[in-house]
């Protein structure tokens, strides 16, 4: 699978570790950057990047981090067709692929350490979403939603 990775000056701690993680799993990362907490740089733009990567279709899912994953969550929601989620523990990693079709995975690297967002990452990853009727269901209105909302 084609993961689109985006860090902000806080989130490039964890960058290395899950480099090595997807590429153990076989993915191909996207990387859009950045590589150095200098200079400092905004997550609204790396939500952006992620999004558009994968609105586009360059990229299948994401891995967005910032210093609480608070921010990108936020920014990345904002974008039609992302469902982002901030998720530092293992059961939202897996359930929110498998029951709300998550595609973009939002981290906090002074939240978790590079184990944890490893963990997380494999989770994340190996999550398919469930496809049953009431999910499909949910989705639809959340799509809904977003029509209204960005065209009145």
């Amino acid at each position: 699978m084609r993961v689109a990775v985006a860090f902000d000056h806080r989130g490039v701690k964890l960058r290395q570790r899950l480099l090595e993680v997807l590429a153990s799993l076989g993915h191909e990362a996207v990387d859009l950057g950045t590589d150095a907490p200098e200079p400092r740089i905004d997550y609204p733009d790396k939500a952006r990047e992620v999004g558009e990567a994968i609105r586009s279709g360059e990229a299948e899912r994401a891995l967005l981090v910032c210093g609480s994953g608070v921010g990108a969550s936020v920014a990345a929601n904002k974008l039609p067709g992302i469902r982002a989620a901030i998720c530092h523990d293992a059961y939202s990693a897996h359930q929110g692929v498998e029951h709300d079709d998550m595609n973009v995975l939002c981290l906090g690297s002074e939240v978790v350490g590079e184990e944890l967002a490893a963990d997380l990452t494999r989770t994340f990853m190996s999550a398919r979403f469930d496809g049953g009727e009431r999910y499909v269901r949910r989705l639809e209105k959340i799509e809904q939603m977003e029509r209204e909302t960005t065209y009145g």
